[in-house]
């Protein structure tokens, strides 16, 4: 009946786990995606850049059989030349593009967003593939109607501001080119974004040029949006990062791209951590179970009920300290009060010795420690295995010895009325 009435506590714990674990995700998921616009009206979407374009208009001569009928003869059949105008591209022939990113966490609610400011500086050059004069149309994507840009610029190959109109997300400008002329031209803005940012280097798969980009970082520690190009080299300097994406010629879709470093999210944290606590709870009762019998501590499923609750404690707190405390404060104020609460308590029916050592440790290392590995992504699942093996190895060398038909026995008689003790001892 004693084992029954624990387990009974254990899964009534575990049930009020999975409520506030769900009350954790619901409260994450309700309010990301409003977040998300709030941080984007803010500091605007993920960047994405497209290179530039350059048209100029030409006449192109068409052939149509044009079929006339007529009610007193045959129908008549002639081809008709028309005149229409197309766009005709210039060819892309240089690149020079520097970008320089500043990292700013921003915290709201329970979820932390990776902004940045980036500095963007491209220098281009068209060749005018004709025989002819051609009136240049050259336009720049500026990208999301919610993205802002500060101190945009045009200047041509003598540092002269080249005057340009924004017309439907697309800063435009006019030039004449010479026959067979290359021209270089400048670009460059202020803006800012969130989590990652991206630079199409040609669009349809096409052929990108003498191409060449720069990128430095506030930060090291940087990350590649899946399908991007990798960069040709790269290197940490201190605290930044540098890298170089050069190419001859490339014929390539995949864009150039960076991830911003992500912090710890508190409220996937506190939820992960929250629906992992049934499994060191259970860890912590075993254990604790094994020791009282081996020492021959007395425990009420009562005392297990009250041991349980100090457990809930500290995912309930942690859950709502995150709201307004930092992380790592709010883990170690959490694990604090829990550790007290067990101590102090367990203290009072099996002594400061025992709270200290056996149940004080225990708790430390399956509610403490196994909650710590949630911050090292990827290690949790290897960290439980590691600890349930340290367990099994620990509780086997401690029991190996100990005579558990007696136990058993002795158990039982202090279960049976007095009478029948006394007439077994006859």
């Amino acid at each position: 009946m004693r084992l029954l009435a624990i387990a009974f506590i254990w899964v009534g714990c575990a049930v009020a786990w999975v409520i506030l674990g769900a009350t954790l995700v619901h409260r994450t998921s309700e309010v990301g995606d409003a977040l998300d616009s709030q941080v984007h009206a803010l500091w605007g979407p993920p960047g994405r850049q497209s290179p530039p374009r350059a048209v100029y208009h030409a006449t192109e001569i068409t052939k149509e059989t044009v079929t006339t009928n007529s009610a007193t003869a045959d129908p008549i059949q002639q081809v008709v030349e028309r005149e229409r105008l197309i766009d005709k591209p210039l060819l892309l022939d240089g690149s020079e593009i520097s970008v320089d990113f500043t990292l700013a966490h921003r915290q709201k609610g329970l979820l932390w967003f990776p902004t940045y400011g980036v500095r963007f500086e491209g220098e281009y050059a068209f060749k005018n593939p004709s025989e002819e004069q051609q009136a240049v149309w050259l336009s720049f994507p500026l990208g999301s109607q919610k993205t802002s840009f500060d101190d945009f610029h045009v200047v041509d190959a003598l540092g002269h501001a080249v005057p340009y109109r924004v017309v439907e997300g697309t800063a435009t400008w006019e030039s004449s080119f010479e026959p067979g002329e290359r021209k270089r031209f400048r670009v460059g803005y202020r803006t800012r974004g969130t989590s990652s940012w991206q630079y199409m280097t040609a669009e349809d798969a096409g052929e990108v040029r003498n191409f060449e980009l720069t990128m430095t970082t506030s930060f090291p520690n940087v990350d590649f949006p899946l399908g991007t190009t990798s960069p040709t080299r790269h290197a940490v300097h201190g605290n930044r990062w540098e890298g170089q994406w050069s190419f001859k010629s490339l014929i390539s879709g995949s864009p150039i791209g960076i991830a911003m470093p992500q912090l710890l999210n508190p409220g996937p944290l506190a939820s992960k951590v929250t629906f992992f606590a049934p499994l060191s709870l259970l860890f912590f009762f075993f254990v604790v179970a094994i020791l009282a019998t081996v020492h021959k501590r007395e425990m009420h499923p009562m005392h297990y009920l009250l041991l349980g609750c100090a457990f809930f404690a500290f995912h309930l707190l942690f859950a709502y300290l995150v709201d307004r405390v930092a992380v790592v404060p709010s883990f170690v104020i959490a694990s604090v009060v829990s550790l007290f609460l067990v101590v102090t308590y367990a203290r009072l029916f099996v002594g400061w010795c025992f709270a200290l050592r056996e149940m004080g440790l225990s708790q430390l290392i399956y509610l403490v420690l196994f909650s710590l590995t949630f911050f090292w992504e990827g290690f949790t699942g290897l960290s439980v295995t590691i600890g349930a093996i340290i367990t099994l190895f620990v509780v086997m060398q401690i029991t190996g010895r100990v005579d558990w038909s007696s136990l058993g026995a002795r158990h039982r008689n202090r279960a049976a009325p007095p009478s029948l003790v006394a007439e077994a001892g006859m």
